[in-house]
């Protein structure tokens, strides 16, 4: 059964909803290229849910270090075919972008989730669509942006500084009339931080819980892996993939972004099943005891 947008905000729901990876794009980090067709990546967002994505987050800009600008109007071009499309398969499909007008031609397609990197400094305009729309915002740390970024990160205390930040856009949020309640906090792993920033915030997971809304944690295939691992290949880094988001679950991540989407179900269905709380289809259930 699918996963409803209330068991996806509710923070004390069980077993971590699984956000499936849907990059549309020609440049990002570890599949560019390979979506931006629309059969293809209706095909892939199938093969996700099949997996057991409760959601699919469709982007077509990417965000990965380095990466320029795409501008809304090509963003909606890219998406145009594929989001109604997703939509219509019946998992949640969430928006990865910056600009209001581009989430705005998602919700209108079927989207129910907005997952802003830049957590509403981008584009003004983006609380106040979501409040009109009733959509869940993602709200992401990131260190400038992200072609500069991994220029130089710099941090006294990386857990404190991100929830900080967080609580801050939390704020920001409700003032336009989004409430926590339809917030989602994400600690922008590999988003302007380094390889120790980037260990210290998922061990610090449960300080980030404090805040109240569900956590986002996306460590899928990130280069931090590869600086642990020595694998320099971005889609051979699912081992360490699925480590970093078993070590963020156990610290109360309500939400795993992944590409990988078989294989996280899986090592959560086994982690789970551990401890007695096996359920049917051999996923995880959303129920946290």
């Amino acid at each position: 059964m699918a996963v409803s947008l209330g068991q996806i905000l509710d923070p004390e729901a069980g077993r971590p909803a699984l956000m499936g990876v849907l990059n549309v794009t020609p440049d990002s980090f570890s599949d560019g290229g390979r979506f931006l067709d629309a059969a293809a990546a209706v095909a892939q967002a199938r093969r996700m849910i099949d997996e057991g994505a409760d959601v699919i987050d469709i982007g077509a800009e990417s965000t990965r270090p380095g990466s320029e600008r795409v501008s809304a109007d090509e963003q909606i071009t890219r998406l145009r075919r594929i989001v109604p499309a997703v939509a219509a398969l019946g998992a949640l499909v969430s928006i990865d972008t910056t600009r209001a007008t581009v989430a705005e031609f998602a919700l209108d397609a079927g989207a129910a989730v907005i997952n802003d990197v830049s957590a509403g400094r981008d584009d003004p305009r983006m609380f106040g669509l979501a409040a009109e729309r009733g959509a869940a915002v993602v709200l992401m740390h990131m260190l400038g942006e992200p072609k500069t970024m991994q220029a130089d990160p710099t941090y006294k205390d990386v857990v404190a500084e991100v929830k900080q930040f967080l609580a801050g856009r939390l704020d920001a949020a409700a003032a336009a009339g989004v409430p926590p309640e339809r917030c989602i906090v994400d600690p922008g792993i590999g988003f302007g931080k380094k390889l120790q920033d980037n260990l210290a915030l998922l061990a610090g997971i449960d300080r980030l819980c404090e805040l109240g809304p569900p956590v986002l944690v996306g460590p899928s295939r990130k280069r931090f892996i590869g600086e642990l691992t020595g694998q320099q290949d971005a889609e051979a880094r699912t081992g360490g993939t699925i480590a970093a988001c078993l070590a963020a679950w156990r610290r109360g991540a309500s939400i795993l972004r992944v590409h990988d989407v078989g294989q996280v179900a899986q090592a959560l269905a086994v982690a789970l099943a551990v401890e007695g709380r096996p359920s049917a289809r051999g996923l995880p259930t959303r129920r946290r005891e």
